[in-house]
């Protein structure tokens, strides 16, 4: 089941729904709303069990409204946390698997599917950069969950991009914080959507191909195949640090190879296989330019980098 929060006129309620292959299907009358659309989304969380059969009901015979028809909203409008992997990805190394680590990321900047990643006002030489990732879903309260029993942790997934500011010119993370950590919670930097595609959907979430666009071309296109730590270790680690709760996120890192920057006037779409497409626009008060194309790296933020030819690493999306 593909759930969403949708709008059905500028500055209407937003209402939670279920995508299926005839539109949108509101299921307000079988959910027990929140004071806030993330309230909602967490409360069918914890009750989906309960609730799935008149769900599947409502999917199978409601009114459906076509999907052009509707405004998405992103599905989780405030996690609680949003965790995200720092790399993550072996990109064809020969090494040893480096150590798990997470950072966090502010929950205030998520937006959703037709939404408008801002650029910050700043001067300094910074580079803003996509990053397209499989994102966890939470099933909480999840504290201490060992690796085999990870399947009870997660209610289901969504796609995230995580919008990276970077320094220009150098090689390793800089000593100013704005371009380190906290160059990732900009507000608009944390596009989540088009749905949360329940766990029941995905068969293995270590084996979906992640595309990402900029300006119709292609960037990002890899397998979740690739990651060093495997959804299950990601899911030990986080709940033996904290107590994760439904709608937590967790980001799965990405595979830098396929980095490259976001200026004013782009229009970017992100799809994972069996989750979905969603597209965004950026905008740019200062008006910025970089050489476009792909970036082979995480610290490859010189212009005279910019490889334009990459290898496919996946089959296009149907």
């Amino acid at each position: 089941m593909k759930l969403v929060l949708f709008q059905t006129a500028p500055g209407a309620e937003i209402s939670p729904g279920v995508l299926t292959g005839r539109g949108i299907v509101d299921i307000s009358a079988a959910v027990k709303k929140g004071y806030t659309p993330q309230v909602t989304m967490q409360g069918i969380i914890d009750e989906f069990e309960r609730l799935r059969p008149a769900l599947d009901k409502l999917a199978g015979e409601g009114n459906a409204v076509p999907l052009d028809r509707v405004r998405l909203r992103p599905p989780l409008p405030r996690p609680g946390k949003i965790l995200a992997c720092i790399a993550n990805y072996w990109e064809h190394a020969q090494r040893e698997p480096r150590p798990l680590n997470m950072f966090m990321k502010n929950p205030d900047a998520v937006v959703g599917p037709g939404d408008t990643i801002m650029l910050p006002e700043f001067t300094v030489p910074w580079m803003f950069m996509h990053e397209a990732e499989l994102a966890l879903v939470i099933k909480g309260p999840a504290k201490m969950v060992k690796a085999k029993n990870w399947k009870r942790a997660v209610f289901g997934y969504t796609a995230i991009i995580d919008v990276s500011a970077r320094e220009q010119g150098r090689k390793t993370w800089p000593a100013n914080p704005l371009t380190s950590w906290l160059g990732k919670s900009f507000d608009t930097f944390a596009p989540i959507g088009p749905c949360i595609a329940t766990a029941d959907e995905i068969e293995d979430p270590n084996d979906l191909i992640v595309w990402f666009w900029n300006d119709g071309q292609l960037r990002h296109n890899y397998n979740t195949d690739d990651m060093e730590h495997r959804v299950s270790e990601l899911i030990e680690f986080a709940t033996t640090v904290m107590t994760m709760n439904s709608g937590d996120l967790i980001a799965c890192g990405t595979n830098h190879e396929g980095l490259g920057a976001l200026q004013d006037g782009e229009t970017v779409e992100i799809e994972i296989q069996n989750i979905g497409k969603m597209g965004l626009k950026v905008s740019d008060p200062l008006k910025r330019k970089w050489e476009r194309g792909v970036y082979m790296g995480a610290d490859s933020t010189n212009p005279d980098a910019v490889k334009r030819h990459r290898p496919q690493r996946g089959p296009l999306p149907p």
